[in-house]
């Protein structure tokens, strides 16, 4: 055990021993005083001029704004947790991300976490009905304090929070859609160039350069497919409206004559996804006339055979409708799977009872 040094009150004597000893010798002669040694002063340290200032966090004075890779490394991880069971404690995080746009005049994190989310539900088409979700809730909880300068209402006025987030996403997917299925192809090809060096493409034989391009020709298909897929899930939720979907199918039945299969696979996918909606008494009309084009295309031989199958799989979706064959489960929380399996047994315990 260690040694203390302790110096008494009166007089000029030291004890050098254990603690216990002196422990001891305190309790048997209470009237003595110990002093403890003095310290010495310490001195401040001085501040240098050149110390090291943390970039991450928020200095005085100063308001922190994200880097682009922060926000795109986070949201993107946030989407990917994206479930319905954690729907809303995901989605106010992205929300949040969102709002740090709120210290910006151009609104760049604002622009680039609609882009994130767009690209996520577009590559991911079996989940684009939660993405349109997120984006109905983003347009509905978002800062009203967003705001872009280069972004102006007819009347001059800035548009700001909701409105400007449906400003934002609208004009992403009426870019996308506009340039079709080849543009985006375009983009995925060089986005694959660029990713590559020169010399990986020199060395690379013909067959792995032809392997290459199918690949990129099935992700444009993929990605247009679920651009489709998607607006009309924005529909559904009520962020696009019945006109542009309208616009939109007359767009893809504008080339009755000779179509692309781009035209007639994505007019089909988005007849599929809102059909049951547009077809309603205020607009027969129109629908007939769109169904009476496709009858036409059906017999057009310029049109392939698996695109005529495709045409008439939805022709007869509507003479059902609009009730397919094979329904096709939507996200749903594992609460909702429970009780659909119990309602299942339920029902098949039923049947077995009348069997007996």
């Amino acid at each position: 055990m260690g040694f203390i040094w302790l110096q008494v009150a009166r007089g000029s004597v030291k004890y050098r021993d254990s603690p216990s000893v002196i422990l001891l010798h305190c309790l048997l002669r209470p009237n003595r005083h110990f002093q403890r040694p003095a310290l010495e002063p310490i001195s401040l340290l001085e501040m240098s001029a050149n110390r090291l200032v943390p970039s991450s966090g928020e200095r005085k004075g100063t308001i922190y704004v994200p880097t682009p890779e922060v926000v795109d490394r986070n949201v993107k991880s946030l989407l990917n947790k994206l479930t319905m069971e954690n729907f809303d404690s995901i989605s106010d995080q992205i929300v949040a991300w969102a709002n740090k746009s709120e210290n910006e005049k151009d609104g760049r994190t604002l622009i680039q976490v609609i882009r994130i989310v767009y690209e996520k539900a577009v590559d991911d088409a079996d989940r684009s009905e939660m993405y349109a979700r997120l984006c109905r809730k983003m347009m509905e909880t978002i800062s009203p304090k967003l705001q872009d300068d280069g972004i102006k209402s007819t009347d001059r006025e800035p548009i700001t929070g909701g409105l400007l987030f449906r400003k934002h996403l609208l004009n992403q997917c009426q870019e996308d859609f506009e340039r079709g299925w080849v543009g985006m192809k375009a983009t995925a090809r060089a986005a694959a160039v660029e990713a590559s060096d020169e010399e990986t493409i020199k060395s690379a034989g013909e067959g792995e350069l032809y392997s290459d391009e199918d690949y990129v020709t099935q992700q444009a298909k993929r990605q247009s497919l679920g651009l489709i897929k998607f607006i009309g899930e924005l529909f559904k939720v009520q962020i696009l409206t019945e006109r542009i979907m309208h616009e939109c199918v007359k767009k893809l039945l504008g080339n009755v004559e000779n179509p692309e299969e781009e035209e007639i696979e994505s007019l089909c996918q988005l007849f599929k996804t809102i059909g049951q909606l547009l077809d309603v008494p205020k607009a027969r009309a129109h629908m007939d006339v769109y169904f009476q084009r496709m009858s036409e295309l059906c017999k057009n031989p310029n049109v392939s055979p698996r695109m005529q199958f495709m045409l008439q799989d939805v022709i007869e979706l509507r003479n059902r409708k609009w009730q397919p064959r094979n329904a096709v489960n939507a996200p749903t929380t594992l609460a909702a799977v429970h009780e659909a399996v119990c309602t299942h047994c339920s029902s098949l315990r039923e049947m077995l009872k009348d069997m007996v």
